[in-house]
């Protein structure tokens, strides 16, 4: 029996000419709370559907639960959830009612369907609203029920497509919390986000996708050990020539210029800032701000793809928009 509950083999997925995933390459263990990390288009959702099998690859294939996504269609279905992006709970039937129907379409029975219900809605603090329609419920209630409904047929595999998006900031770490007591159920979670942080505190490992191709992946903690020491961030009169300067006089790696700032990555940064603000000073440069920080998430992304995730509203639906312009 392996312990991989997901390989994937040269994965890839077009749209005409155009590549949503391209020939991408990863496993994740059982139990494991695996990520995917990159800007909306990168890739995550057309992975998702593919593991899923809502969309079939190009090229490629990979095995869910030791189910060909191909080949064995049906059964990679009956052994996951899946969160969507986009909601699809009834919002004119009830908690009950929405959970009950998911649990019919899976073949459950009677009694298997009512106690399974009080779990889930035990289990993301739903139990109280049972019985109401769903259209009363707050954006992060109903997120919480399609957890909730995503773990009725007790699947191996759980993928949650962006589950945080659109929440506000404490809406969104109290979806953590949720995310995390599943865990304790031993299901594999598949988690594709472009929040940082969200990445950062619930993911075992991550992969970083961008433009359809898996740019890294590792733990968290490993992929921010890619940027050696610390990261020094100035915001000043004229980057291009504070950059210029840095880079002349060796200080530090990596030098960017990421809105206005400029960011460089350096050991024992605190030594080196009375010498950068001399420098400044002599050259005509005016220092409007200086910061020194251990290396985050987006500070890897930027070095690894040239460019800032971008935390934006997402355009319609991916999955949506291809089968809308018939593909």
């Amino acid at each position: 029996m392996t312990d991989d509950a997901i390989v994937v083999k040269d994965l890839t997925k077009k749209f005409g000419n155009f590549t949503a995933v391209d020939h991408i390459n990863f496993s994740v263990k059982k139990g494991e709370l695996f990520g995917f990390l990159g800007p909306n288009g990168a890739g995550k959702s057309t992975t998702d559907f593919m593991l899923t099998t809502i969309l079939p690859p190009t090229s490629g294939t990979a095995i869910i639960n030791g189910f060909d996504i191909i080949t064995d269609s049906e059964k990679v279905r009956k052994s996951i959830g899946i969160v969507f992006q986009d909601q699809t709970l009834d919002n004119r039937l009830t908690a009950y009612d929405n959970l009950d129907i998911h649990g019919r379409l899976y073949g459950m029975s009677s009694g298997d369907r009512k106690q399974k219900i009080k779990e889930v809605l035990q289990l993301v603090e739903l139990a109280d609203w049972e019985q109401k329609l769903v259209k009363t419920f707050s954006g992060g209630m109903r997120r919480r029920l399609e957890i909730a409904r995503g773990l009725m047929h007790q699947p191996q595999i759980l993928f949650l497509d962006e589950p945080t998006l659109g929440l506000d900031a404490q809406t969104r770490r109290h979806m953590w919390k949720y995310i995390e007591k599943l865990r304790e159920q031993r299901i594999t979670i598949v988690l594709s986000t472009h929040y940082l942080e969200e990445a950062d505190a619930l993911c075992d490992r991550i992969a970083i996708i961008d433009r359809g191709k898996i740019v890294a992946l590792d733990t968290p903690q490993k992929l921010k050990s890619l940027i050696g020491g610390q990261v020094l961030s100035l915001k000043t009169s004229d980057s291009k020539k504070m950059l210029s300067i840095l880079e002349k006089q060796k200080i530090g790696s990596h030098g960017r210029i990421l809105d206005r700032a400029v960011l460089v990555e350096v050991q024992n940064g605190s030594t080196l800032i009375a010498k950068v603000v001399s420098l400044a000073e002599k050259s005509g440069v005016v220092i409007e701000n200086i910061e020194l920080h251990t290396p985050s998430l987006e500070d890897v992304f930027l070095k690894l793809t040239g460019e800032q995730i971008r935390d934006e509203r997402p355009g319609p639906n991916e999955f949506q928009r291809r089968m809308n312009h018939g593909h």
